[in-house]
């Protein structure tokens, strides 16, 4: 998927987000975040984006530490102003991305083709994972295209876990296979295998032969159900049922 392509989606991600927000109100609870209010998730997605943009803006080479980090970020906002403030630094970060050269350095943690392709990347669905959040505060979650579920999902097992398996312990070994139905004509992968052990995991694109369990559904379904944002019980689940639930209990990103 293009750097273009994600950075669409962080543009649309963002004006959804505001207006769930704004639906939900700042104290409201967000039940895929239940540690969180609103408002809370609000700073969080925002200080998300000025820390992002720092990097790129700055062509950062090396992490900010954290005293650089909250010169970049700046203080929180009081409730009247906060909405705004999002405004001001989703903007700023969209607009950042759109227009620097592509070839700008700077630091980034996943792998990618470019700094530049990784940051609007993971933008893209940093954002958009967390507009679902608060959608589902205020009732349903609405889905995403085929092309940017596929992405999401290969971010998510290839980029997260694939640099981060031993974060994804199974006393057991067992073996997980996702695969896409639609999008056919979309870019990238439909099908992912991932072997969990008590060591860790491993991924790798393509279908393996011999597989614990198999969750099939639309992109826009597993990308929401494998960031543990929907369920899977209307999804096509063949084989073990209790190895999709040791990726529903223990798949958690953080941050750290």
């Amino acid at each position: 998927m293009e750097m273009g392509r994600h950075i669409d989606a962080l543009e649309r991600a963002g004006l959804d987000f505001v207006d769930a927000a704004e639906k939900a109100g700042f104290d409201a609870q967000v039940p895929t975040c239940p540690e969180w209010t609103v408002r809370e998730l609000v700073h969080h997605v925002g200080y998300v984006h000025r820390w992002a943009a720092a990097y790129v803006r700055d062509a950062r080479t090396t992490v900010l530490s954290d005293e650089e980090e909250e010169i970049a970020v700046g203080p929180m906002p009081p409730d009247e102003d906060l909405i705004d403030w999002f405004q001001t630094g989703h903007t700023s970060l969209v607009d950042l991305l759109r227009t620097a050269p592509p070839s700008t350095p700077c630091w980034h943690f996943l792998p990618a083709d470019s700094p530049l392709g990784f940051w609007a990347r993971r933008q893209a669905h940093e954002t958009t994972i967390h507009r679902a959040d608060l959608q589902g505060a205020i009732g349903d979650i609405a889905g995403v295209d085929a092309d940017l579920g596929i992405d999401g999902i290969d971010e998510l097992l290839m980029g997260f876990y694939g640099t981060r398996g031993g974060r994804l312990r199974c006393d057991r070994p067992c073996t997980l296979a996702v695969h896409v139905t639609d999008g056919a004509r979309a870019e990238g992968p439909h099908s992912w295998t991932v072997t969990m052990s008590a060591k860790g995991a491993s991924l790798s694109r393509g279908a393996s032969t011999a597989t614990d369990c198999t969750l099939r559904g639309a992109a826009s379904d597993l990308y929401l159900a494998l960031w543990n944002r929907r369920t899977t019980s209307d999804l096509d689940v063949d084989g073990d049922v209790s190895v999709l639930g040791v990726w529903r209990e223990r798949a958690t990103i953080r941050w750290t």
